[in-house]
């Protein structure tokens, strides 16, 4: 599985950044990107070698990716509102003002990001009980993210869901599942009914499910990953691999840790999780696959 049996995506957990060069198009010249000084219509190349590792593929994502600043601003508010949430919402879990669980995604916020950017609004996603964030980038706002733990009828499921049991349909947004592993079978229907939904002849809307390495070996999710190759269904399987599963490393509770080459026929791909334009470039490549009727990955 590659993280799931068809999941390919090892996709780590740390602070985003963007790739160490850049080259601006319109000037033919190599330059820092932290030294880059953009006109808003200027077009940067960035070098992603070394981002991504590939298994049973014949062909690869770019190893360059082209941003403009508006873009580049884009995916900063975006990560640094993440951010910025998740630690008030843990300062104010710590002081006891949100009950109940509250899983944070502080960390991950390239990995969201660079998914949301990647893909159409109309693609399926559903995720663990890890979920403000996507929550945030599918549609939400800080205001009903907050809500939500707080128990108020504002809040996204107006307060009944609680830290891990965001939803937003109208986003195409299926929610946190507080069952670990449980969100993978849910994301196998929702890639069922994008495949039997399509136009003959166009590529097929994907849906992702993505969970972490603690959940990555469980039945339900090779089950899922059956399924998925047997039908050629347009699924992603996420594997956002921040190394521990609840306090246990990946040496101690996974015999195989490469978690992009788990799928056995099945096709994977290794991103860099730090860095968000990886991601996006990343998972660019991996809708077009899976969209066009290769199976899963």
């Amino acid at each position: 599985m590659i993280a799931s049996k068809a999941a390919s995506l090892f996709l780590r957990r740390s602070i985003p950044t963007a790739a160490a060069a850049a080259t601006r198009s319109n000037a033919g010249r190599t330059i820092g990107a932290s030294g880059a000084r953009m006109m808003s219509s200027d077009t940067v190349t960035f070098d992603l070698t070394g981002s991504f590792e590939t298994y049973k593929l014949d062909t690869a994502p770019n190893d360059t990716i082209e941003m403009t600043k508006e873009e580049l601003l884009e995916h900063f508010e975006l990560m640094y509102t993440m951010r910025r949430m998740e630690i008030t919402c843990d300062n104010e879990y710590k002081a006891r003002a949100i009950r109940g669980f509250c899983h944070l995604y502080d960390g991950q916020e390239a990995v969201a990001t660079g998914i949301n950017a990647a893909f159409d609004p109309e693609d399926s996603w559903i995720t663990s009980y890890r979920c403000h964030c996507t929550a945030l980038a599918r549609g939400g706002s800080v205001a009903s993210v907050l809500g939500e733990l707080f128990g108020n009828v504002d809040g996204q499921t107006q307060g009944k869901g609680g830290s891990m049991h965001f939803y937003n349909k109208a986003h195409n947004f299926f929610g946190g599942q507080g069952i670990v592993g449980a969100q993978v079978p849910v994301g196998l229907g929702l890639a069922f009914a994008n495949h039997y939904n399509a136009t003959p002849g166009k590529p097929m809307q994907v849906a992702i499910a993505c969970y972490g390495d603690g959940a990555a070996n469980q039945g339900q999710i090779w089950e899922s990953a059956n399924m998925a190759s047997l039908w050629k269904l347009p699924m992603i399987f996420c594997i956002e691999n921040n190394h521990y599963g609840m306090g246990t490393s990946i040496d101690r509770h996974s015999s195989h840790s490469d978690y992009y080459k788990m799928g056995n026929h099945i096709p994977g791909v290794r991103m860099d999780g730090m860095n968000v334009l990886a991601v996006k470039e990343g998972m660019r490549f991996v809708k077009d696959y899976v969209g066009q009727g290769n199976g899963p990955m």
